[in-house]
């Protein structure tokens, strides 16, 4: 048997709601058959309910899982202009017949414009209008209203355009006034970021940079040529499917952009997206996690403070201490791996700070001396000869050290050439 779903929502200005549409994708994860009819999303679900557990769990996770606040009503029936109708009267606050022939003509939309004609014939129900001539009745009122009925009582099928997902994100919106500042068309944003979601979570994908754009509503500026659009890119470091970083980071761009000229309409598109990966839950009782992810802190942080004040490291495949990371700007997005990865000196044997520019050790009889006394050397020479392919080649051997004071030093020794015949001996690391 056959169970239809008909949902509908209260219209709220002031409310972040998605699209139609996006409502739409929302609801393709409970069943593949959805569409639109009139003022109500409809659901067909008897394909899906063994699925989710039954009829009553279905509902309850359909209302866990609305996108937005508060449903209006909704309504269950074997057929779909049935369950529209009972839609219908209980948005109205008016009682529901049990059986369809009884349900109230003005709860078919397919027989509304004919409610004054259908009146003076003495229907009431669909039952009443079931019972004429079938052919007095699409002379009168065309083929619609009797199309409709058999549809109703099950004698048609029930046959819509489904909703589908497509391949690429891109959704357009039209604003409702001229907007003359870029942070007054982040309410907007977040109405086009509403859908994002539920297009992400259908396609299993997480985003990892989006593109707002905005048609400007003049020409000319100042006797300028303007272009036709405007446009800001967001990036993230890792996929995201939940928007309230992407809404963070939107902010923070936006307040800091400034208008060509009035937006007249807004448009969102998913540049790049990755494949999602939930994260794992532990069987364990862990401690919960305060604070948020890193890279949350550092993208919104960048945004704020504008392109190239903060940085993040980036290792490089090269043995010398000093030339194996780089600073580059955060913005840019995480940073390549390295093809190889250097391990000249076993981790534990690293020192915790590497000094800026190795500081030259005063030698005496062959030994390095440091703060006028010997050091002594704990470890077998590590050796490191890299970067002959540039100007600033180094061929070193690596100790630990101990000076007067038991404190650890890291210290290296040049090899002898031919322009330095005698051994110099540099500080390059302390062990904190």
């Amino acid at each position: 048997m056959r169970l239809w779903i008909a949902l509908q929502w209260r219209p709220d200005p002031a409310l972040e709601a998605p699209t139609p549409e996006a409502l739409a994708w929302w609801a393709l994860r409970f069943t593949p058959h959805v569409a639109w009819v009139d003022e109500a999303l409809l659901l067909e679900v008897s394909g899906t309910l063994r699925l989710w557990g039954g009829r009553r769990a279905l509902l309850r996770r359909i209302h866990e899982e609305n996108p937005l606040p508060a449903l209006a009503s909704q309504a269950q029936a074997a057929t779909s202009l049935v369950a529209l109708a009972r839609l219908r009267l209980r948005v109205m606050g008016q009682p529901s017949a049990a059986r369809a022939t009884e349900l109230p003509l003005h709860a078919l939309g397919a027989a509304r414009p004919h409610l004054p004609l259908l009146s003076q014939l003495g229907c009431r129900t669909w039952g009443d209008a079931a019972a004429l001539p079938r052919a007095g009745l699409a002379r009168r009122c065309g083929p619609a209203l009797g199309q409709a009925l058999d549809v109703a009582f099950g004698r048609g099928p029930d046959h819509y355009p489904w909703a589908t997902l497509p391949e690429r994100f891109v959704q357009r919106l039209e604003l409702p006034t001229r907007v003359d500042d870029a942070p007054a068309l982040l309410w907007a944003a977040n109405r086009l970021l509403a859908g994002l979601q539920p297009w992400l979570q259908a396609r299993q994908l997480g985003v990892l940079a989006v593109e707002l754009r905005w048609r400007l509503d003049a020409r000319r500026l100042n006797g300028q040529a303007l272009p036709p659009t405007q446009a800001l890119v967001v990036r993230t470091a890792q996929p995201v499917q939940r928007m309230e970083h992407l809404r963070r980071l939107l902010a923070e761009h936006l307040a800091r952009t400034a208008l060509m000229a009035p937006a007249a309409d807004l448009s969102l598109r998913a540049l790049h997206t990755a494949p999602w990966r939930a994260e794992s839950h532990s069987l364990l009782p862990d401690e919960p996690r305060q604070g948020e992810p890193l890279h949350v802190f550092v993208e919104r942080v960048s945004a704020r403070l504008g392109a190239g004040h903060v940085r993040r490291a980036v290792p490089r495949a090269d043995h010398r201490p000093e030339c194996r990371q780089v600073w580059q700007p955060a913005e840019d997005g995480p940073p390549a791996a390295p093809d190889v990865l250097p391990a000249p000196w076993p981790d534990a044997l690293a020192p915790t700070w590497l000094l800026p520019e190795p500081q030259p050790l005063a030698v005496q009889g062959g030994q390095p001396r440091h703060r006028g006394a010997a050091l002594r050397l704990l470890t077998a020479p590590r050796r490191i000869e890299a970067g002959w392919w540039d100007k600033t080649g180094a061929a070193r051997d690596y100790f630990v050290a101990q000076g007067a004071a038991a404190e650890l030093l890291w210290v290296y020794r040049e090899r002898a050439t031919t322009q330095q015949p005698g051994a110099r001996w540099f500080l390059h690391g302390l062990y904190g």
